[in-house]
């Protein structure tokens, strides 16, 4: 059963861009159900989508920009309507209208920062690798082990800077032979591409696949869930595939491997938090388990919502560069219920992650109580 749309250059225009599987929406609610926005606000995915079946998107509102891109509603629509590629196709038809509002300005400003210096941030391109200073880390070359591409929120912001700082500290140790592109290197384009932007992500990907091929790189190890998504599912759009290794993965093969050793106790309880684009849509759940229980003296707490139903943090869809209200922030969930566990540390596998639960710790006044560290980190520390 389809359902036929009356204005007819709209909803041809959506199916174009991306968004055909609405025709297949017999609105049954179940998108609506585990949204995660209906935890802390009210939002209709069901709604949405029947506007874009009838072409008539509110291209304009705010609803159209909430999606996180989490995942949730497709594991659980009857009749495959791909709600993320369906929002991510309005926003397609928005971006070409122009649309703006306020909501959108620092998207617009990522935007212009992406086409321009490669990053979202608005930093110089020639500073992409200072995280690096002082931890002899080498320019990568064709014969390496594996290329290390750490993301711009790992390369840029302080504190996720400290992931990159620890990966690199946990490879030199291990002796893996690894460098990084450092200047040469774009972001991956996820987010950008999820609000709908298709040619600054296109630029990207093939400034990125340009960059690899030129250098040799055949393995590339991320930590960043969504820049493996993205090269992993998205660049072979392009014709381009290269082996890609999540961290928490290449960790876990390393300590398994014995290239690296373990020599201290973390006393510690800790909660692990599944991110969307590792766990749901990458299907990595059982690594950076494995990881975590390597570790004498950790003792491991499942989250209520884990795995495949675990709860989104909010950044994903592009919404990492739009200010949520601290009412209604995801992470906030998510803090408490670590705290409700008894966890003295909340572990995940994300920049992205990393940084909205650091924001509702420091935002709820949880900070004395209860530590976010990504696992890189963890495992720096027991080394």
């Amino acid at each position: 059963m389809e359902t036929e749309s009356p204005f007819k250059d709209i909803i041809d225009e959506i199916k174009e861009l991306g968004g055909d599987a609405v025709k297949f929406c017999y609105q049954c609610g179940k998108c609506d159900t585990v949204c995660p926005w209906n935890k802390v606000t009210t939002f209709s995915m069901r709604k949405l989508i029947r506007e874009a079946t009838f072409g008539i998107p509110e291209v304009e509102l705010e609803e159209v920009w909430r999606c996180t891109t989490c995942g949730k509603c497709s594991k659980e629509c009857p009749r495959d309507v791909k709600q993320i590629d369906d929002v991510i196709a309005i926003r397609r038809m928005a971006m070409g209208y122009g649309v703006s509002n306020a909501l959108l300005k620092p998207v617009r400003s990522a935007s212009a920062s992406l086409a321009a210096e490669g990053n979202p941030f608005v930093q110089e391109r020639s500073k992409r690798a200072d995280w690096a200073e002082g931890l002899n880390v080498k320019t990568f070359t064709e014969e390496m082990e594996v290329l290390y591409f750490p993301c711009c929120y790992v390369s840029y912001d302080k504190r996720l800077r400290e992931i990159a700082q620890a990966t690199a500290s946990i490879l030199n140790k291990a002796g893996v032979d690894f460098g990084i592109l450092g200047t040469k290197e774009n972001c991956c384009g996820e987010s950008i591409r999820k609000t709908g932007n298709e040619d600054v992500f296109k630029s990207l990907a093939r400034e990125n696949i340009k960059t690899f091929i030129d250098n040799g790189v055949k393995k590339i190890l991320v930590s960043s869930p969504h820049c493996y998504h993205t090269f992993k599912n998205e660049y072979p759009e392009f014709k381009a595939n290269f082996e890609v290794v999540h961290t928490s993965e290449y960790l876990f093969e390393l300590i398994n491997e014995g290239r690296l050793q373990i020599n201290k106790e973390y006393a510690k309880k800790v909660a692990y938090h599944d991110p969307c684009y590792l766990g749901r849509h990458n299907g990595i759940y059982d690594e950076p388990r494995g990881v975590l229980k390597k570790i004498p003296g950790l003792e491991l707490s499942e989250m209520i919502e884990s795995r495949e139903n675990s709860l989104c943090c909010g950044m994903g869809g592009g919404r990492i560069w739009i200010d949520t209200k601290m009412s209604e922030r995801f992470s906030n969930l998510r803090i408490e219920e670590a705290i409700g566990l008894g966890a003295e540390v909340l572990a995940t596998s994300c920049p992205y992650c990393i940084d909205a639960l650091e924001g509702s710790r420091s935002g709820l006044n949880h900070e004395d109580v209860i530590q976010v560290k990504d696992i890189t980190e963890i495992i720096q520390e027991v080394i």
